[in-house]
Order: structure tokens, then C-alpha cells, then sequence
């Protein structure tokens, strides 16, 4: 009984911070702010021609500032400016895993443009494939990488469970406003995060459909059935791997047999689950939060919304991080590159065009969305993730082919 009232308290707390942020809602994305903060209190017209950055512009309008509706009327960022930090300079031997790769690449390129002595010559594949190739460079002796970018921690923590890694200097990961998103030992940095999610139709649910707890959609009645998921995703085997480490192998692969017998949608991404719960032909599914943000910021007018789980797998936030390649003789120039990926511009670039969230206390996400700090991810050491055989071998054993 004690558990029940547990649950019914936290569901009501969960509840209230939905209903009174408007996730994904009108208000919460108008734009109705006479006046941009520029971090250290003091306010700058919103029409005012902010200073000129290296010659390149405004400072975050029309360069680090995505366009759009979800864009608009935010407080100027916080947290170090790039104008603040040491010039980027040198060639910098670049793996960026796939996924996101392309919209990591348009700010390299906005980086390169400001300072002409700085080139990045990128090798782009999936970081699960990446991590593998950074290992066994290591193993020979011969690496030719100097900094890898994955778009999950798994990768990352591979890469550091296998010792083909140099910490970054503390000053490089500095910036990062929560512990649980850097690596041991400076391992790695998280630069941009992302949090499990459950997108709903409004017009189909109500936020008190949604559990709080993730074990508990099997056997919620208004989800059987109604629900789609993509485990092919890698996002998805992260959000499984989390399950494990926290209830254990038999009763994650239960779940999964749960949910498949309960006529749970198998779909080949997110983005897909996102675009058919706001069409409705899905009342709710599991994805990574920026998909329905992506979906929302091209139909204002979806019946879409965002719940979150508490303190369990479908709570998890992960983070897309960077990392310097044992063997490198640029560790200082890695240094440097991941303290502008963590600066005030980059940050609000990650917010406002990727839909991620921040790093940094200084940056706010967008949309109503509750901070990393308002949220209730498990406490799971990220780079644990990494064990991903394990995961694929228990989803096969439940018939949930990844």
C-alpha cells in the first residue's frame, strides 16, 4: 500500500510539471519576451544588433540560433561565450559517429569559418563502429584519430573500458553542469543530451493514461495495443540496457515479452513513432524526446505531448559526448575543441537545432521542456551502457529482434 502512495505522489508531482510547463504546448513556445538575457543578469532588447562576433555576425542570431518556432523568444545564453576562450588552431583528425553526424558537422563548420587556421577532417560512421576502430588502432599502436564524438555513451564507455582513451583536462569538462555526464577519469564529456520519452496523442490520452513507471504500460489497458517502439534504434537497446542494469535480465526480457504479446508497433526509427502518434494512427510510443519536438516544431497544431517515467529505464538521459583517442599529439588542440563544445554558442546551437538538451546550467531547452534536474532519470553510471552484446542477445531470447 505504501508503494501505491508512493506512486500516486510522484505521479501527481509529474503531473503538475507537464500541466503547468505545456511541454510541447503554445505557450510555452510563443516567444513573448520583451528582452534577451545575456547571462549575467543584465537584458538586451530583443531587436537590438547584438556585437559582432569574430566578424562573422551576431553572436548567436543568424549563427549558433536555430530559426523557427521553437527558437524564438529565448533568453540570451549563459555559461562561457566562444569569444572568451583560446583560438581554435590546427588540424584536427575528427570521428564522428552517424545519427546526428550531419547537424554535429554544419557547427564544425560554423567553427571553421571563424577561425581560419582551425580545419577538421572528419571520418564519419556508426560510433558503435567508430568505438570498435578506435580500439583496435590502440591495440596496434596506430591511431589515427584525434578526437571521437559519439552520439551515445555506450561507445564512449567501450572506448574507455578498453583503455584507447586520454582524459581530458578538468578544464575541458568544467562546463558540464552534472556529474553523472562525465566519464571516470575525464574519460569523455557529455555535450548534448537526450532523455527517453513517451509522445501521446492528446486527442487519445489524457497525461493521467501515461504510468509513471515504465514496467507498468504492459498492463495499463489504455496503452495495450496502441503503442509502437523501434529496436533496431540504438537508442532503444540503451533504453533496454538501462532496464537490465537496474531489474535485472529476466525481468527486462519479461517486459519485453509483455509488451510484444500487448500489440506494441514495431517501427525502423523514432521520428517515424513521433509523426504516427501526432497523426494518431499511434496513441503513445517510445522515443528519444527531440523527435516529437521535431514533429511539433513543423505541425504547431499536432495533438502531440510529452510524458516522462521516474527513476527507472524510461526515464534514462543520455548524452551524445566527446572524447580524445589515446595516441593522439594534439591533446591540447582536443581540449580546446571540446571547451567550444560546451560554450555558450554551441550550446544554444544544440538546443535550439538538434532539440537537445544542454550541457550547461547557462542554456535552457526549448520548449517548456523540464530541465535534466526536473526530470528523474535512474542513477546509472552512463558508461555502463556499453555492454550492448548482452542486451541484443536478451531482446532475441523475447522475439523483440533488435
Amino acid at each position: 500500500m505504501e508503494d501505491e502512495v508512493d506512486s500516486r505522489e510522484r505521479n501527481v508531482s509529474r503531473r503538475r510539471l507537464l500541466q503547468s510547463g505545456a511541454v510541447l504546448g503554445t505557450a510555452s513556445v510563443a516567444g513573448c519576451f520583451g528582452m534577451l538575457n545575456n547571462g549575467d543578469g543584465n537584458t538586451t532588447p530583443q531587436n537590438a544588433n547584438v556585437s559582432d562576433f569574430r566578424g562573422t555576425g551576431p553572436l548567436v542570431e543568424g549563427n549558433f540560433r536555430g530559426s523557427g518556432r521553437l527558437a524564438q523568444g529565448r533568453p540570451y545564453p549563459g555559461g562561457t561565450s566562444i569569444n572568451d576562450l583560446p583560438d581554435l588552431e590546427g588540424d584536427l583528425a575528427l570521428y564522428i559517429g552517424g545519427g546526428e553526424g550531419g547537424i554535429y558537422m554544419d557547427l564544425i563548420d560554423k567553427l571553421e569559418s571563424i577561425y581560419p587556421d582551425f580545419s577538421v577532417e572528419p571520418q564519419s560512421a556508426g560510433s558503435a563502429s567508430l568505438a570498435q576502430t578506435i580500439v583496435n588502432e590502440a591495440e596496434s599502436g596506430v591511431s589515427r584519430g584525434d578526437v571521437f564524438w559519439s552520439i551515445d555513451a555506450s561507445s564512449l564507455g567501450y572506448v574507455a573500458d578498453n583503455d584507447a582513451y586520454e582524459p581530458l583536462s578538468d578544464e575541458a569538462v568544467a562546463p558540464v553542469g552534472n556529474p553523472q555526464f562525465v566519464g571516470d577519469d575525464n574519460a569523455w564529456a557529455g555535450v548534448a543530451g537526450r532523455a527517453r520519452a513517451v509522445p501521446y496523442n492528446t486527442n487519445r490520452l489524457s497525461a493521467s493514461d501515461i504510468p509513471s513507471k515504465v514496467q507498468q504500460f504492459p498492463e495499463t489497458s489504455a496503452l495495450q495495443g496502441t503503442m509502437g517502439w523501434a529496436p533496431t534504434y540504438g537508442a532503444f537497446k540503451s533504453f533496454v540496457t538501462a532496464m537490465r542494469l537496474i531489474r535485472g535480465d529476466e525481468a527486462t526480457r519479461q517486459w519485453l515479452v509483455d509488451m510484444r504479446e500487448a500489440g506494441t508497433e514495431r517501427y525502423g526509427n523514432e521520428y517515424a513513432i513521433s509523426q504516427n502518434v501526432a497523426n494518431g494512427s499511434l496513441a503513445a510510443g517510445f522515443a528519444n524526446h527531440y523527435y516529437a519536438l521535431r514533429v511539433k516544431n513543423q505541425r504547431p497544431n499536432a495533438p502531440l505531448e510529452l510524458a516522462f517515467t521516474e527513476g527507472d529505464a524510461g526515464g534514462l538521459v543520455n548524452i551524445s559526448g566527446a572524447m580524445k583517442i589515446k595516441g593522439t599529439d594534439k591533446g591540447d588542440l582536443v581540449d580546446n575543441f571540446v571547451r567550444h563544445l560546451l560554450s555558450a554558442e554551441a550550446q544554444e546551437f544544440f538546443a535550439t537545432v538538434s532539440f537537445s538538451y544542454p550541457m550547461i546550467k547557462g542554456v535552457k531547452p526549448v520548449a517548456g521542456l523540464p530541465t535534466v534536474d526536473e526530470l528523474s532519470p535512474p542513477d546509472i553510471q552512463l558508461s555502463r551502457l556499453s555492454n550492448v552484446q548482452e542486451t541484443i542477445e536478451l531482446m532475441e531470447s523475447a522475439n523483440v529482434s533488435p
